[in-house]
């Protein structure tokens, strides 16, 4: 049994994580972690997770760490950061699946993983790293002619665009072509005035109501057009994949891992 703490328990992808817990069999939660000045600091969790048949209650994000086995945190960076230096005075692995981190930010991750084994990833979805594999198979298979273009939509309250999971299509495509992404990306053609280079790779993005995620990689050409394809229907898919994760870091030696790894998916 893998026992869990989650940060930021209170917001949409804590309260998937914290019903994730009760719906595996080999994990247990037991932190659910808050700010101070939360207004559900002390309150019991069922509060806000009905399906949490718990007397487990909404704790300081200060509080010990001593009974957890791996901690989860899918909170914003600033935030992230905070709890990656008390998880590392507790020596306790993480699961992180926060985006739109900086270059720094990642550096910091890949700091911190020589202390403690760290799980990150863009998308926890078991599907979405699928994706990854398929869509690397197309760049390298398919002609150096053909069009790669990315769309990804979200809900209305996503941040970061395009998404960590775009850019994470995107970057494996690029790997795969034998391409700089950076040097490839195009994230905006409103003063182009050229044709599209087939030495791109190209974004769309849709912020829009309560879409929980899609992304599709096109690979086109003249005459046909091939479009991979992944659509979330619940954030429980992503908190899912994060328990799962947590159960494979559980006693992993320090390092920087992925979905690709908990998977059993590197090639």
């Amino acid at each position: 049994m893998t026992r869990i703490g989650i940060y930021g328990a209170n917001g949409r992808m804590g309260l998937a994580l914290i019903e994730a817990c009760y719906l595996s069999q080999q994990a247990e939660l037991i932190c659910a972690f808050v700010r101070e000045s939360s207004q559900y600091l002390d309150k019991a969790i069922n509060q806000l997770q009905p399906k949490a048949d718990t007397n487990i209650r909404f704790s300081s994000e200060q509080d010990t760490l001593e009974n957890v086995d791996v901690l989860i945190d899918f909170t914003l960076p600033e935030g992230m950061k905070q709890h990656l230096s008390a998880a590392i005075a507790a020596k306790k692995p993480m699961v992180i699946g926060t985006t739109g981190l900086t270059t720094t930010e990642m550096e910091l991750l890949v700091e911190a993983a020589k202390e403690i084994p760290i799980v990150f990833s863009r998308n926890y979805s078991v599907g979405i790293n699928l994706l990854l594999n398929l869509v690397q198979t197309a760049a390298q298979k398919l002609a150096d002619e053909m069009d790669i273009e990315i769309f990804e939509a979200h809900h209305r309250h996503k941040i970061d665009a395009p998404s960590g999971t775009a850019l994470a299509i995107g970057e494996a495509i690029a790997e795969a072509k034998g391409w700089q992404h950076d040097d490839v990306a195009v994230y905006d053609r409103s003063h182009s005035h050229e044709a599209k280079s087939q030495h791109e790779i190209g974004y769309s993005v849709l912020r829009a109501g309560d879409i929980v995620g899609e992304h599709t990689a096109y690979f086109a050409t003249m005459g046909e057009r091939l479009e991979l394809t992944h659509k979330a229907a619940s954030r429980l898919t992503f908190a899912s994949g994060a328990v799962r994760a947590a159960q494979w870091l559980k006693d992993k030696p320090a390092g920087l891992y992925d979905m690709q790894d908990v998977l059993d998916l590197k090639k």
